[in-house]
């Protein structure tokens, strides 16, 4: 981190405004080498976070654009080191241009996601931060925006910290204890130890319990539409998305593969799975398609069983709910509603919430996704970001939770302090990974290596 870099900090389409950035050494005095101020002196000597109207400067001198440019000093920019933004109109040659130009005045091309990873570095954001930075630029829906927002403001670092420090004042007082008996401090008991370690547990675990509603709101819901052949579900994914992506025909076994797509349906992200229809059958390529239907639902989070509501339910279709059931939030569709009913209500069909659609007339799909909400409600206004998002974390969080209860179980078992602390120590390392005080380079590799240049 020791280099100038910079980037086109914007998508590389015409736009009304493009941005080009850099950071590092130099900053200020690069950008002063390709930027001439219409009023005033040096962008070097122009104060933090103001707007200065000037023209920006192709590496020979001359004008490519008239341009606004602003620079922050660090520690107390993005990054936490020096810093300029040229804010152009959103030519993609113009940026080009401008780019070239700042790399003549001796910058290098930034790589994906590393602005951001220098304000990680510079202690400017932690891990969770970081990530949820990644997060809003892929986010598409409201109800993925908001645990980003509330994770890049700190909302998941200031609970994981919590758990942290408790264990932290633990430490600290057997320590102090040991290593200062003459000193006037209050005696290390077990039953604070206890204590301490039972408010641990409950913290992580309620931690670990967002995970599942977290990932969907930020991955989206990974749904699988099952059901018998012909009974509808490559009409109602085509009628969820508004196009024909799938081949519909009157021919039983059409679909043999998994087809794959994302919907937004009740504001939620589903991550819709079309599956082969469920049958016994000797055709080795529609089995293996069956087979994958059955692996799709065993990991599906939320799982649309198609049934067709003209005729009577089969015993393959009531088998069918049950397993749906035990797998996964289900939600019957009762397609072709536009015919007469022919399905009996049995006790298995009441096993899950049903809906009737039309999905070849597009009817229903409206009380279907008000289903859907139901199932994967928004966080509240003050659990935003306060919860777990990806797996990364949730493996840390799940090790620190193990550790805990490693060391309650010692405890309780009548195992020394100092053995004991021992897994809090483990605890706390876990947690230090989380949010990005002890993890590992390849870790941090990993994470920003899925960001877009000039972020």
């Amino acid at each position: 981190m020791s280099d100038l870099i910079a980037a086109i900090s914007t998508a590389p389409v015409p736009a009304a405004i493009g941005i080009l950035r850099l950071s590092g050494p130099g900053a200020l005095e690069a950008v002063d080498r390709v930027f001439r101020a219409a009023r005033g002196g040096p962008m070097a000597a122009a104060p933090d976070r103001k707007l200065v109207y000037g023209t920006l400067l192709d590496g020979q001198g001359s004008p490519i654009d008239q341009v606004l440019a602003t620079v922050s000093r660090g520690p107390n920019s993005y990054t936490g080191e020096d810093t300029a933004e040229l804010q152009c109109h959103g030519s993609p040659m113009v940026l080009t241009l401008g780019l070239e130009a700042l790399c003549a005045a001796g910058a290098r091309p930034a790589g994906p996601g590393e602005f951001t990873r220098r304000a990680f570095l510079n202690g400017r954001l932690d891990l969770p931060q970081a990530e949820a930075v990644g997060d809003l630029l892929e986010a598409r829906t409201d109800a993925a925006v908001r645990p980003a927002a509330g994770q890049l403001g700190g909302a998941l670092s200031r609970r994981v910290e919590a758990v942290y420090n408790g264990l932290v004042d633990l430490m600290a007082h057997f320590h102090a204890v040991l290593d200062y008996p003459d000193e006037d401090i209050d005696p290390f008991r077990a039953s604070e130890l206890a204590a301490a370690l039972a408010a641990a547990t409950d913290g992580l675990s309620a931690l670990l319990e967002t995970y599942d509603r977290g990932k969907y709101l930020v991955q989206g819901v990974p749904c699988a539409i099952v059901g018998a052949p012909n009974a509808g579900k490559s009409s109602l994914l085509n009628a969820l998305l508004g196009y024909e992506r799938a081949i519909v025909t009157p021919i039983p076994g059409t679909t043999r593969d998994t087809v794959e797509e994302t919907v937004r349906l009740g504001g939620v992200l589903l991550r819709l799975i079309d599956t082969a229809g469920l049958r016994k059958t000797e055709d080795p390529v529609e089995r293996l398609g069956v087979e994958r239907s059955r692996r799709a639902m065993e990991e599906a989070g939320l799982i649309l069983v198609v049934l067709d509501q003209s005729r009577p339910a089969t015993e393959e279709d009531k088998e069918l709910v049950r397993q749906a059931v035990d797998l996964a939030p289900t939600i019957l569709v009762l397609n072709k509603a536009d015919l007469p009913q022919g399905l009996d209500f049995t006790e298995d069909l009441h096993l899950a919430p049903a809906t009737p659609v039309s999905a070849k007339a597009g009817a229903g799909l409206e009380d279907l996704g008000e289903l859907v909400a139901g199932m994967f409600p928004q966080p509240a206004a003050g659990e935003a970001g306060a919860v777990l998002t990806n797996a990364r974390q949730a493996e840390a969080a799940r090790r620190a939770l193990e550790s805990v209860r490693a060391a309650s179980e010692g405890l309780a078992l009548g195992i020394t302090p100092d053995a004991v602390l021992t897994d809090v120590e483990g605890a706390m390392a876990a947690l230090g990974e989380l949010t990005g005080r002890s993890v590992r380079e390849d870790v941090v590799e990993r994470i920003f290596a899925r960001f877009c240049v000039g972020k």
